[in-house]
């Protein structure tokens, strides 16, 4: 599961539970983010079930670790969602402070979408983030993402403005009739 930057998608894995803590109890890492930081037991579970569930099941996400290719060393994770009928995926993703700005997160959902598109029939990848959300928004636009929707919500208990992308559509081949 390779991508370009010396960045791999992988597996998370029970001794990935250092690093994952560190990002994920960073606040400046998880200010945008649906998840709050967990103990480390309930995160040593979240690991190991993300490492034994079948990727891509239709209905369900599929978290993944964004490695140093050259280490192996987690960075950050990319949660991947295929809808219930398959034709969709969702992604949103994290990446320690220290990884950021460097082009990792932008190698990583390269990588995702070309995996998605090899593995499953999804037909088109969204995105959501909350529109204060700068550095995403900026990633998602460098990306070629499509703002499609806008949409008033709340986020911890704070009113907010959440922006949906189109981040991907299947590429069609000559001879596709669909």
């Amino acid at each position: 599961m390779s991508a370009p930057a010396g960045v791999v998608l992988r597996r998370l894995a029970a001794t990935d539970l250092a690093a994952f803590q560190h990002y994920r109890h960073d606040p400046e890492v998880g200010r945008w983010q649906g998840w709050t930081p967990r103990s480390d037991a309930d995160a040593l579970a979240f690991l190991n079930e993300m490492a034994a569930i079948p990727l891509f099941a239709p209905g369900q996400w599929t978290q993944l670790g964004i490695a140093d290719a050259s280490t192996g060393a987690l960075l950050g994770d990319i949660g991947i969602h295929i809808s219930a009928d398959g034709r969709g995926a969702e992604f949103g993703f994290s990446l320690a402070r220290a990884a950021q700005g460097r082009g990792i997160a932008a190698a990583a959902v390269g990588a995702a979408i070309a995996m998605v598109f090899e593995q499953t029939g999804a037909e088109h990848i969204s995105a959501q983030t909350d529109a204060r959300n700068t550095a995403c928004v900026r990633l998602l636009q460098r990306l070629g993402a499509t703002r499609v929707a806008r949409i008033d919500t709340e986020f911890r208990g704070e009113p907010c403005e959440e922006w949906r992308y189109r981040l991907a559509t299947r590429p069609t081949t000559p001879g596709d009739h669909g």
